[in-house]
């Protein structure tokens, strides 16, 4: 049987990292703290096939402390095909894991895996060996400049303890699955996900958002095909969103454009239980769309030109978590990014979770 998790809140990481910090005023006794600063910065941008890396710690740039910076041997094309051979790995082995028909996929919906404690111990130990494998892949190579730098990443990554870092993209690579050795017995810490606080981003200037608004209950929408509104659990998804929260159901492509085209669309969360592909558009690179009950394909280009011209609009609010439970979702194409995700993190949207489960709809409470 299905259990609710428990589930204690202590700050709000998202705006932590996408709100600016409230400034002192002559009335505050103390001045507010504000969020954490970043411990390290990481910076990958693609200049045609090749790719350079940077990194810094922000709280040690003296002239001794410079800015680390080269030129990685592996080219981008490369690389993605790499980073998708390791979600595919986490998928198959790990996900996909099915042994008993009657506990199908215990990974992918169970809540407490002691029963499985030992084989979940193998495979961890099978995934972090394959992440540590990626991150020496990736540094890979004899040029000076590219060891000094692998060596100044892994020891910060390896010697220091908990780190807030963002990992600063131009490709969309799997950073928490990746691994590095730090010669314990014990493989769970050695994944980056777990040692590390981790943030993503790939937007030159995300947008900086009014303060939040306040109101006595949160403001959903859940986006769907009305013929799966009784598959698996959406009924109970359904009822925790009314019973919780002020709730907008949208179930065709016009009304979620229409939304997406409003200067304002002030959701915190917007849940997409509906269809997912990956379509060609003539190009080798597939890429992820969503369907409700019509037959339109809402893709990454779709949602940036309806919102495209109010990017720089300082009275535009869209800042909603947004869930993508849908067919292949969180899944690479082409060893390419997932351009939907991406488009609604640039566009303003607080975080994008969409979870790479072959039965999307175990994910739902």
């Amino acid at each position: 049987m299905p259990r609710d998790l428990q589930v204690l809140v202590r700050q709000n990481p998202s705006a932590d990292y996408t709100r600016l910090p409230r400034q002192a005023g002559p009335a505050d006794a103390d001045p507010p703290k504000g969020p954490a600063p970043l411990d390290l910065v990481v910076s990958l941008r693609r200049h045609g096939d090749e790719l350079h890396i940077s990194a810094f710690r922000p709280g040690e740039r003296t002239p001794g402390t410079r800015i680390h910076r080269t030129r990685l041997a592996l080219p981008a094309p490369v690389l993605l095909a790499k980073a998708a051979r390791l979600r595919s790995i986490w998928r198959d082995r790990l996900i996909a894991y099915d042994p008993d028909p009657f506990d199908p996929y215990p990974f992918a919906s169970a809540v407490d895996f002691t029963p499985h404690a030992a084989v979940a111990e193998r495979k961890v130990a099978e995934l972090a060996e394959e992440g540590r494998y990626f991150l020496e892949t990736m540094f890979d190579g004899t040029d000076r400049s590219l060891a000094r730098f692998r060596e100044y990443l892994t020891a910060t990554l390896t010697e220091h303890g908990s780190l807030r870092i963002s990992f600063d993209s131009d490709l969309h690579l799997p950073w928490p699955m990746l691994a590095v050795d730090t010669g314990r017995p014990d493989p769970w810490a050695d994944f980056l996900g777990h040692r590390h606080q981790i943030e993503q981003t790939g937007a030159a200037y995300p947008p900086i958002q009014p303060p939040n608004s306040a109101r006595a209950k949160p403001v959903t929408s859940l986006n769907t095909d009305d013929q799966l509104t009784g598959i698996g659990r959406a009924p109970e998804v359904r009822k925790l969103l009314e019973d919780r929260s002020q709730l907008t159901v949208r179930t065709e492509s016009d009304l979620l454009l229409e939304a997406l085209s409003a200067a304002v669309l002030d959701e915190d969360v917007m849940y997409f239980w509906c269809h997912g592909q990956f379509v060609a558009n003539d190009s080798p690179y597939e890429q992820l769309a969503v369907r409700l009950s019509d037959d339109r394909h809402i893709d990454a280009d779709l949602v940036r030109r309806h919102r495209r011209r109010h990017l720089d609009r300082p009275d535009a609010v869209f800042r909603p978590f947004v869930l993508l439970n849908a067919c292949h979702t969180g899944q690479s194409a082409a060893a390419e990014l997932d351009h939907l995700g991406r488009a609604l993190v640039d566009l303003g949207a607080d975080g994008v979770l969409g979870p790479q489960l072959q039965i999307p709809q175990e994910f739902a409470a």
